[in-house]
């Protein structure tokens, strides 16, 4: 099939890869806009547009695929289009330029974890399951109707990091074989049923904050579901402290308080107790606990959060 693919950040450069190196041809790549990135502003083209141009493939930037797009899509003649993690929403015009329609490589067992971050939320909520949908893009919030869904445990202590890229892997591997099916005819779609749906938030900074009076399993999910971005954080004596991981630990004590001894970081919650295994303090470097605490900027006694 001749095929358009629509996505943006890292989690969508695998599916891609494995597409154009398959029997289908990518035609098109459409991605968001190169954005400046870090303190200094550098204007960095997203991560799956430098992969279609290693490939040769052409490449669409659209501030607005609603407004900008349609014509140019309708002229490329597909068969159908991918998305994965593109980051616009498509117009009944958009889903309809491609004879097949459109596809989209979702990061959870649909109906549940509709929305913009369902690897996080999977994660955050104690999960022990999540997977990839492949879905028939209709102009709702992923509402449309599946074509196959492959599901994958949660290991545990995963951060949304490692489970974002095995996820994608998953993604990559599958992406092929259901456009075969849906070439074919022989793919059968299911509706989702929404009863059983549910629609996840866009993560903001102030859901971002510790609250340690929460218990131990809820502090740890949110922590390794926020990590590497956007990043839980706390305050150390009015300064931020970013937390990147962590893990249950066996610990008693007032809420927030910290014991640091032989390489370890424990913290009590409202109930039981984490250890932080990975962090960052305001300006500095992301340590490990034990390279962290050779500096001596956190001690036995001190309480977070404050």
């Amino acid at each position: 099939m001749r095929v358009i693919y629509l996505g943006t950040p890292e989690f969508a450069v695998k599916p891609l890869e494995n597409l154009i190196k398959s029997h289908h041809e990518v035609i098109a790549v459409v991605t968001q806009p190169d954005k400046p990135v870090g303190r200094k502003g550098i204007i960095t083209p997203p991560p799956v547009k430098t992969v279609a141009e290693k490939y040769g493939v052409p490449v669409y930037q659209f501030e607005s695929i609603r407004k900008e797009g349609v014509e140019i899509l309708k002229s490329l003649s597909a068969d159908a289009m991918v998305t994965c993690a593109y980051g616009q929403i498509l117009s009944e015009e958009v889903i309809n330029a491609a004879k097949f329609g459109v596809y989209n490589i979702h990061a959870s067992l649909l109906p549940k974890y509709r929305g913009a971050a369902p690897i996080q939320y999977a994660i955050i909520n104690g999960e022990k399951t999540t997977g990839i949908t492949f879905m028939k893009t209709d102009i709702g919030l992923d509402t449309g109707d599946i074509v196959k869904s492959f599901p994958l445990d949660i290991m545990p202590d995963e951060t949304f990091g490692s489970l974002a890229e095995r996820l994608s892997a998953l993604g990559a591997e599958k992406v092929v074989g259901v456009l075969d099916e849906i070439e074919s005819g022989k793919a059968v779609l299911t509706a989702q049923n929404d009863a059983l749906s549910s629609v996840v938030k866009t993560i903001k900074n102030e859901d971002c904050k510790i609250d340690f009076s929460k218990n131990s399993f809820e502090v740890k999910n949110l922590i390794n579901g926020l990590s590497p971005t956007p990043c839980a954080f706390t305050f150390l004596s009015g300064k931020r402290l970013k937390i990147y991981s962590a893990t249950l630990a066996d610990k008693r004590g007032e809420t927030g308080e910290v014991t640091a001894e032989n390489g370890k970081i424990t913290v009590c919650c409202g109930y039981g107790a984490i250890e932080i295994t990975r962090l960052q303090e305001e300006g500095g470097k992301i340590l490990d606990a034990k390279t962290f605490l050779l500096g001596r900027k956190i001690k036995t006694g001190d309480i977070l959060g404050e």
